[in-house]
């Protein structure tokens, strides 16, 4: 019996299993339940992917120079850290970032009330660099020698961590969809059985006349995977509404949970996910408990 079979259906196979019951509503309860759980696990995922790629884009062709002096010197050294960056090769552009636009840059961590004012903050410069010809290294090189308050940080100690850590809340979010479908497959299961069960006396009179195993089994797998599909159209659209409520932007510069353009499509194939894992469940502990029956 294929996938095809089931959607197809047999009209007299169908009425093989009782229309009302508990098991099926718990079957669509269980799959919208975790239909709700995979939508927010792929919005968060989503996000996370999001996020890394913005911090990755960012980062990728800048670096930042952190003059520590304070005083009249830090004028003097901003000034001659300037002169060293604009005769690098490979230095695209080079800007002191104002202290109004830095502390901008803080408050979303440290809040408006904090007095950014009275914190020994370095100077900063912004730089980006492109083609092959900028040596890091170098330029790291002339400046301690020229402006020993310049400190330079080309990025790199970020962009290592941060594709590890993404790599890793990404193979969490398949864990927990994983997790997921192995929840669902035992629900189904469970309930196959408990269909089986109840209704053993009908199987017994159907195979007394000469009923196969796989025509039985067909009504209770489609009876139970329509009911699992419904159950989770129905989560998907709940958890969907409850993510277009949310805010369209992140706060503190995060991106948003509540997916945007394309990334909706993602919640698309959770249903039609959702039942083939209640089929392929359904139809082989259906096969697997009528063949062990007498």
């Amino acid at each position: 019996m294929s996938v095809f079979d089931m959607l197809r259906g047999d009209p007299g196979a169908s009425r093989v299993v009782p229309s009302s019951g508990t098991t099926p509503r718990l079957v669509a309860l269980g799959t919208a339940s975790m239909a709700f759980l995979a939508v927010f696990a792929i919005a968060l995922a989503a996000m996370l992917f999001h996020l890394g790629a913005t911090w990755r884009a960012e980062l990728a062709g800048t670096a930042t120079v952190r003059i520590t002096s304070s005083g009249e010197a830090r004028d003097a050294d901003t000034e001659a850290a300037m002169q060293v960056l604009q005769t690098t090769p490979g230095i695209a552009t080079a800007r002191v970032i104002p202290e109004l636009e830095q502390q901008a840059l803080l408050e979303p961590w440290f809040g408006k009330d904090l007095p950014l004012d009275s914190l020994p903050l370095p100077r900063l410069i912004e730089v980006t660099f492109e083609g092959e010809s900028f040596d890091a290294k170098a330029l790291g090189l002339r400046l301690a020698g020229e402006v020993p308050s310049a400190r330079f940080d080309d990025h790199d100690r970020w962009r290592g961590p941060l594709a590890r850590a993404q790599a890793r809340m990404s193979w969490l979010a398949v864990a927990a969809l994983g997790l997921i479908a192995a929840t669902l497959a035992a629900v189904t299961a469970l309930a196959a059985r408990a269909a089986l069960s109840a209704n053993s006396q009908v199987i017994d009179v159907l195979r007394l006349v000469g009923a196969r195993d796989t025509w039985i089994a067909r009504a209770f797998v489609r009876r139970i995977t329509l009911r699992a599909f419904l159950g989770a159209c129905i989560g998907t659209l709940a958890a969907a509404a409850i993510l277009a409520a949310f805010p369209a932007t992140g706060a503190a510069g995060l991106p948003a949970l509540r997916p945007s353009g394309a990334s909706w499509a993602l919640l698309a194939p959770v249903p039609l996910l959702a039942a083939l894992v209640a089929w392929a469940t359904t139809r082989r502990s259906a096969l697997r408990m009528l063949k062990g029956r007498p």
